[in-house]
Parts: structure tokens; sequence; C-alpha cells
């Protein structure tokens, strides 16, 4: 059997059980470990969108068709952009899920598969009809890339609403019933007994927004004093990271939480900060603690 068949069945399958939510299900889409869900099985699965969401970077592209593929073009509908390659096997293992969700919501949804591998066109062409994708893909080159914030992982998926703002971004494998949900609550679908909450982007969605961070991937500000955690802040969004990325300290911290360069690099600005506040409670303490001259007597 052919790989093409066998998603063709696989397919099948997932379509007879998609509308389906399960417990399990539930709490594998909205992150929620079995400890967690022990500790706070009274609460509700929740979604997060942007509290102020702004607008997609818009692009033009061919697609595979040598079609023109524009984004603004499905400006009413909700968007989702799957970056991925055809060497990714998390992109692989999605793409039958997202067939389905084109599928079932078509008319108001719309995904468009942006390929960022540097295969050939008909070797991606290939790929997309074994698969019988029935969204539009084209190769998305290093700018638009760029534009969206670099991609860090794959695949990551944005999602706009209907007025073409990113709403929310999601990096790796992701149960199809969290996308489901986001997509039914944004066209204002019965989504059930989830709970659907804002956050404001400081870096997850843009990176260009780490200066909004007051906390940051693997940095503990914890032993700082008020002013030297903003003094600190400060010089993560000012100083660069060494590592090649192009990126602040602060936004290399979010956009790549392994990078041992940045991570270093704020620890040594937080033993700066920190050890100013010890050596000024030493000098204090030791003030305090010495004997004071004894003034001559007057005579």
């Amino acid at each position: 059997m052919s790989f093409g068949r066998h998603l063709s069945s696989r397919r099948a399958a997932r379509s007879r059980i998609f509308p389906i939510i399960s417990l399990l299900f539930v709490m594998l889409a909205f992150s929620i470990s079995p400890c967690t869900a022990r500790q706070q099985d009274d609460q509700q699965p929740t979604i997060r969108f942007v509290r102020d969401p702004e607008p997609a970077p818009l692009f033009t592209l061919k697609d595979l068709e040598e079609k023109t593929l524009s984004l603004d073009a499905y400006r009413g509908k909700v968007i989702l952009l799957n970056f991925w390659a055809t060497w990714c096997g998390p992109c692989r293992a999605e793409i039958p899920d997202l067939i389905e969700l084109q599928k079932k919501y078509q008319g108001r949804l719309q995904i468009i598969g942006l390929v960022v591998d540097e295969d050939e066109k008909d070797a991606v062409k290939k790929f997309v009809d074994e698969f019988e994708i029935n969204y539009p893909v084209a190769l998305a080159p290093t700018k638009l890339r760029i534009t969206y914030g670099g991609i860090a992982a794959l695949p990551t998926s944005f999602l706009l609403n209907a007025e073409g703002r990113v709403v929310q971004k999601h990096e790796g494998l992701r149960n199809p019933v969290l996308y489901e949900t986001e997509i039914r609550s944004i066209l204002g679908l019965p989504i059930g007994n989830v709970r659907v909450e804002t956050f404001e982007d400081v870096g997850q969605i843009f990176i260009r927004h780490a200066d909004r961070a007051s906390e940051l991937p693997g940095v503990d500000l914890a032993k700082l004093s008020p002013g030297q955690r903003t003094a600190a802040l400060h010089k993560f969004n000012e100083e660069m990271c060494s590592c090649g990325c192009g990126y602040t300290l602060a936004q290399c911290r979010i956009y790549d939480h392994n990078c041992e360069i940045s991570k270093t690099a704020t620890q040594q600005i937080i033993a700066e900060l920190s050890g100013v506040k010890e050596k000024r409670a030493q000098d204090k303490e030791m003030k305090q603690t010495q004997p004071k001259e004894k003034q001559p007597e007057k005579k």
C-alpha cells in the first residue's frame, strides 16, 4: 500500500470519529497534564487568543499551480497559515487533520500551506498530490519567514480571524481538537464547555513584542529588587545575542529557549546586578558593625 493510500484510509477512519471529543482529547488539546488535571479537575478546558491582535503581514506568492496566492484575498474567512516541510514528520502527521478541517469548514475557513524546505517545486507538488491536499500550497521565501518572526519550529501555524489579525500561534504538532475549537470560537459556533481567555502578546506571537515581557524563558529574576529587575529587562532588550540569530537577548530567549549563549548572557547580567546589591548590603553591614572612633576628650 502506498503512503498516499495509507493516508486516505487514515483520513476515512478519522472522519468517522472526528466529531467525537473525548476527555483524553480535550486534555491533550489544551495541554493539561494528567497531574494538572487531577489537581484541577474542576476547571474547564481553555483556549486563549491575543487581546489586541495585530494584522498579519500580507503576502502575494505563486502557488504550486502558478496561480496567484494572496493573503488579502481570503479576508472575511478564518485563516490558518501552516508553515511546514516535506521532510518534517510532525508536519506530515497533521496533514490529514488539516485536510479534514478544510473540508468540514469549507467556505468559512481557509488553510494555506507554506513550505519552508528547499525542495524543487515539482518535488513538493508530487508530495501534495500524493497527500491529496485540498488547500493552496506555496513555497515560503526566507523574507516571508522573517516577516513572521522567523520559524523556529515545524510545524508552526498562525491563526487569523476574519479581519486578518493574528489571534494565536502554535508551534509543533497539536491535537486537531484544539484547532477546531479555536476555529469554531472565532466563527461564533458552539464550543461546549470551553472557556475563552485573552492574553497580551509579549513575544509569543511576534518576536518584536519581547520588550513587553516581564518574564523570560529560563531567566530567574527572583534575586533582584524591583529596580534591578527593570534594569535587567532593559539590558536584555538592549543587548544583542551573539549566537547569530540577529535578535536581542530577550528576543532570543523567547525565540530559542535552548540557546545557551543568550541563557549565559542573561545570567551574567543578573549576577552583576545582584552582585552590586550584595556588595552594598555588605558595605552597609560593615559600616554598622565597625566601632565608632572615640573622640578625644576636651580639656
